[in-house]
């Protein structure tokens, strides 16, 4: 049975996270229909459509454990994706600048032999700094706006979370929950040299992250 890790992603964020996790993987990409329309909560729509992406790359012939994601942005009870077009981006920001959101990040694992894959969501709330027009359009001038859900990247410091909230799970991979999820071995076999993640991100970081030790079970 083939036991390799398969990151179900085309995202070049998630490409490089995943690498903190210290295993070695194949990349496979999907093209799946993101209906943000589904009567579904946030944190099961964000799980059902990472689901679907694992399902695609399966039925693509991969036959490793899949790890698939999707991230979606959550403000005034509305579920906000990618943006369609620049105008669609520059709505969102105009909505979002200056206040508070969610961003939800569904993950499912799907290791060999299984039918339905492993699903769960984490939740964090991210603040937004206030962006005037000048900084909104410099922004959505750029090449990334258009694969980021709420038209956003938190790496690029629009937004900002606190230290004890997942940081990367904004930026599309909750890692240590996913760390802890493989180290468990619900997934299958826990990959070889698998590593947690925490230490990576404080120092990509520059911050001590209160909440990663938790995740990972090495807090203090």
């Amino acid at each position: 049975m083939d036991h390799s890790l398969v990151l179900a992603s085309a995202s070049p964020r998630r490409r490089r996270l995943i690498g903190w996790l210290g295993v070695p993987l194949r990349l496979a990409s999907a093209d799946t229909a993101e209906d943000l329309s589904l009567p579904l909560p946030p944190r099961e729509l964000a799980s059902s459509l990472a689901a679907d992406k694992a399902l695609a790359v399966r039925a693509g012939g991969e036959a490793g454990t899949i790890l698939a994601f999707d991230t979606v942005v959550v403000h005034a009870d509305r579920v906000l994706g990618k943006p369609v077009d620049r105008d669609d981006a520059r709505r969102m920001l105009d909505e979002l600048s200056d206040g508070a959101h969610e961003v939800v990040t569904g993950v499912a694992i799907l290791p060999p032999g299984v039918r339905t894959p492993d699903t769960f969501a984490v939740v964090t709330p991210v603040v937004m700094r206030p962006l005037p027009a000048e900084a909104i359009e410099s922004w959505i001038a750029g090449d990334e706006v258009l694969g980021c859900a709420g038209a956003y990247n938190i790496e690029r410091h629009l937004a900002s979370v606190e230290d004890d909230q997942c940081f990367n799970n904004v930026a599309g991979m909750p890692l240590c929950h996913v760390y802890r999820e493989l180290a468990s071995g619900r997934a299958g076999a826990v990959p070889a040299g698998l590593t947690p993640p925490v230490t990576a991100c404080d120092v990509a970081l520059g911050r001590r992250c209160l909440l990663g030790p938790k995740v990972c079970g090495s807090a203090d």
